[in-house]
């Protein structure tokens, strides 16, 4: 693409592009929602950068992708699908009000998203850097995952603007994270006449907790947490049928193979009961060793900026484990992620576009370990 015309960051600027992302409602699985939340994310893009923003198709709902041409150096990552159904827009309207903006999506994360692309306008060179913004990462980026690991190791350096810690920091290390599901299948009876003739599958589940729960380890940051479970059609009836899910996270890949090696060893407590395990750890830890040295460059810009290590996964799990430098939560400083208290604080909007500018600059010159 070449050179580009720096421009000077705009507050206002920047509030006007949030509510165009956030008055076209996306959530996530909605196709028709989410191609035109993909056209809007392009349209910002071009307006700001120039060149031509791509909508890669895919079977969640269209990815954009910009390129700024030349040697690609730094990959900025983001996503653009939400967890608020339609209609939460109408109830919940954008507004900047008290120093927050509020509204669906304002900190995670299109407010990082606008951040992102206004830091990158002040540059007046714009070659090497590419933007992908992806359409399924709130369940778990199935389709985007063989795109986003392509375009990060193409980059060699991945910045992903999913929101800031709480306090605003930086985001150096994310535990690894998955779902698993155990169906479990009993035999229905009348629970008054002949409830021995069945195999109640509440009872089996129940037995199933116990056992999943005791795969927690949070002494080495292991969390198994029994989250959502069904059983039953009816107060009289033995259940024949009964599902439990479970929220998984892991610091290490040992811990990630232990946990997935003991679900597939879940056997039945009661006689003819039968289980079914599905799931895995889809996200693989990011150790802060993947984002060591981004995080020492970020430091130099804003120095007394903090970083963390988070419970929650991102798209950044996936590019940290293919050994790509990468460094997260550069998006909105705020809160209330997928709450409806979910907030971006307007006064830090500036300074981490800017913090955008300097790290871009600083990644093109220098060489990453």
């Amino acid at each position: 693409m070449g050179m580009h015309r720096s421009v000077d960051v705009s507050v206002d600027a920047m509030l006007h592009d949030l509510r165009a992302l956030v008055e076209v409602e996306s959530p996530s699985r909605d196709l028709d929602a989410l191609g035109a939340s993909a056209r809007t994310v392009a349209a910002v893009i071009e307006s700001r950068l120039g060149g031509q923003a791509v909508l890669v198709g895919s079977e969640a709902g269209p990815h954009v992708h910009w390129s700024g041409g030349g040697e690609p150096r730094v990959l900025i990552l983001g996503h653009h699908d939400t967890v608020f159904p339609l209609g939460t827009l109408e109830r919940r309207p954008f507004r900047v009000e008290g120093g927050h903006a509020t509204g669906p999506g304002v900190f995670d994360m299109l407010g990082g998203l606008v951040q992102a692309v206004h830091g990158l306008a002040a540059l007046e060179d714009l070659s090497g850097v590419e933007i992908l913004v992806t359409a399924d990462e709130e369940v778990g980026s199935v389709s985007s995952r063989p795109l986003i690991e392509e375009r990060a190791r193409a980059c060699g350096a991945v910045l992903v603007f999913e929101g800031a810690a709480e306090g605003g920091g930086l985001k150096t290390g994310r535990k690894g994270c998955g779902t698993f599901r155990v169906s479990v299948t009993g035999r229905a009876s009348h629970a008054g006449l002949e409830p021995a003739a069945g195999v109640n599958a509440l009872i089996e589940a129940a037995h199933q907790v116990l056992d999943i729960a005791a795969l927690n380890n949070p002494e080495v940051g292991t969390t198994v947490t029994p989250t959502v479970a069904s059983a039953g059609t009816s107060d009289n009836v033995v259940p024949a049928e009964a599902t439990i899910v479970v929220d998984v996270r892991v610091e290490s890949a040992e811990e990630k193979e232990r946990v997935e090696t003991a679900f597939a060893a879940l056997t039945p407590h009661l006689d003819e009961a039968e289980i079914a395990v599905r799931g895995e750890i889809g996200r693989p830890p990011m150790q802060e060793s993947a984002s060591a040295g981004l995080f020492e460059m970020a430091q130099q810009l804003l120095p007394g900026i903090e970083g963390r290590a988070v419970g929650g996964g991102s798209d950044g799990n996936f590019t940290a484990a293919l050994g790509v430098p990468t460094l997260d939560g550069l998006g909105a400083v705020g809160g209330g992620a997928h709450a409806d208290h979910e907030y971006l604080v307007v006064g830090a909007m500036e300074e981490r576009a800017e913090l955008v500018t300097g790290l871009v600059d600083a990644i093109r010159n220098s060489r990453l370990e």
